[in-house]
Parts: C-alpha cells; sequence; structure tokens
C-alpha cells in the first residue's frame, strides 16, 4: 500500500476542508509527533488573499501562548521551478476532539467548565492585543480525552492598532457595533462569547443583526423583544448563568461587561457551585 507524503510529511488522513484549504492530520519525519496540517493552495494572483491570511493566522499565533489556545508552529511556502508561490503550509497542534458545534447539548455541569477556559484563554488574546473577532462554536475544540477545550482559527483576528480593510463574521454571533462600523475591540468579542454561551445552554442562536437583502436593520428595542430569555429556554440554567449571558448580549456595548477577566471570574464562581461535571447525563 503506497503511503501519502507531503515534503516531510506523512499523511495518514484528512480532517477537513474549508473554503480554500484542506487539514489534514500528518505524522512529521523529523519527530513521529502528529500535527494538524493545513494546506492553502495558490494558483495565482486572485489567490494571494488566502496566503496572505494564512500569513495573518501564523503571525496572531506567534503573540499567544496559552493552553486554551491552539499552537501554530510553522508556516511553509512552496514554490515552482519559477520561483512562484503554489502552495502555504500550516503546521497546527493536533487536538483529538470536536468542535462544539457538532457535539449534542452538554449539560451545565460540563458547559460551565469549557466556558471557563474559553474566557480564559480570551482573556490571553487581549492582553496580547488580539480580539478573536469570530467565536461560536464551531471555533471551540473539545479534545476528547482531556476534556481541554481550545479556541481556533485565528483567519479574522484582529491585532489591536492596525488597519483592517473590511470586517468579516459570522451573523447570528456578532455585535451591533460591527455589523454597523466594523468596528471591533474587547466588547465585541465579549458579544461573540455571549451569543456562543447561548447558543451552547439554549440550543438555538440570538436574533441575527444583520439585516438581509430588502430588510431593515434590527434596532435595539426590537432586538430586545426577539432575544427569547435563556431561564425560558432552559429553566435549569442558574439565574447567575442567565443574567450573565445577557450583559454580555447586550446592544449597547457599555451595558457589557468591560473585560473578559471579570466574565472568567463570574463564570468560575457559577462552575464551582455547580460543581464537577463528572460522566452525568446530557441534558
Amino acid at each position: 500500500m503506497s503511503v501519502a507524503r507531503i515534503g516531510k510529511f506523512t499523511i495518514q488522513s484528512e480532517l477537513g476542508t474549508g473554503a480554500h484549504s484542506t487539514i489534514f492530520l500528518i505524522s512529521r519525519h523529523d519527530d513521529a509527533r502528529q500535527y494538524a496540517l493545513k494546506v492553502v493552495p495558490i494558483h495565482g494572483p486572485e489567490d494571494k488573499k488566502f496566503m496572505d491570511q494564512a500569513e495573518h493566522e501564523y503571525r496572531v499565533a506567534q503573540m499567544l501562548d496559552h493552553s486554551n489556545l491552539i499552537k501554530i508552529y510553522a508556516l511553509e511556502k512552496e514554490t515552482n521551478w519559477r520561483f512562484q508561490i503554489r502552495k502555504v503550509q500550516l503546521l497546527i497542534e493536533y487536538v483529538n476532539g470536536q468542535t462544539l458545534d457538532k457535539l449534542k447539548a452538554i449539560s451545565l455541569k460540563k458547559l460551565l467548565p469549557i466556558f471557563v477556559e474559553v474566557a480564559s484563554g480570551l482573556v490571553h488574546m487581549h492582553r496580547r492585543g488580539v480580539f478573536h473577532a469570530d467565536m461560536k462554536p464551531n471555533n471551540i475544540i473539545l479534545n476528547n480525552h482531556t476534556g481541554q477545550a481550545k479556541i481556533i482559527d485565528y483567519g479574522l483576528a484582529w491585532i489591536k492598532g492596525e488597519s483592517k480593510a473590511r470586517v468579516q463574521g459570522t451573523p447570528e454571533y456578532m455585535a451591533p457595533e460591527t455589523i454597523s462600523s466594523n468596528f471591533v475591540n474587547e466588547r465585541t468579542d465579549i458579544f461573540n462569547f455571549g451569543a456562543t454561551m447561548y447558543r451552547l445552554v439554549t440550543w438555538r442562536h440570538p436574533p441575527s443583526l444583520l439585516p438581509q437583502a430588502g430588510s431593515v436593520r434590527i434596532n435595539a428595542k426590537t432586538y430586545v423583544q426577539m432575544l427569547k430569555r435563556v431561564k425560558d429556554c432552559n429553566p435549569q440554567a442558574p439565574p447567575e448563568l442567565c443574567e450573565l449571558i445577557h450583559r454580555c448580549l447586550a446592544y449597547d456595548a457599555e451595558k457589557r461587561p468591560e473585560r473578559m477577566s471579570e466574565i472568567q471570574g463570574t463564570l468560575d464562581r457559577i462552575a464551582d457551585e455547580l460543581g464537577p461535571g463528572g460522566d452525568d447525563e446530557e441534558r
């Protein structure tokens, strides 16, 4: 049986595909360890934006060092005989697990420690001057063996003080000021995280603030009316958690918590009160 190889890597399986990339599970010949390898093909000048995004993702990762943030170890470019770049590869930490959007509803006792770890990772990002800008269940991976959560995908991350041509994101998780003014900061990440918690606790999305074609923009009053209370969706959710999620999802940024560290502290306290998750049944 032939063994597929990419340079000094042996491909073990394909983990997934993106808009313009493929991620493989590989072992590296140098150390026999497993990694994820993100391969971005560059077919011509029109694909430069994908190369730029890979370079940006790598640069962001080099600014971070936290157990709940995915690590990117190396970026390599392959050229053809004309020295034209034809492929960009990112060597990424491999986590044997699934992203939270692929898991069935998780019990609150299991969710709270996950929220604490995600908040801890975001605190570190913000202290390093980086905003994730696309926090959602799809970008949180849970290790099957240890249960540890890691934030992934820095493709849309915003480095404080740098300009950005346009802001992208996932409509159900985007803050109103991001949609209306292309604005990203700690409090927009807090909104993203609030929407993530809302989704995982209620198993429904908050109302999207991105106007559909031909429709009017949702204002603060309409948003409040459309946003179903967490307690109504999940009566088992602790009142303090419900209040925190709604504070994070405040339409007015000034009414959200000011710092992610405040959110981490509150979640830590709620998790302690609920006790360890153990192997309790999914809700």
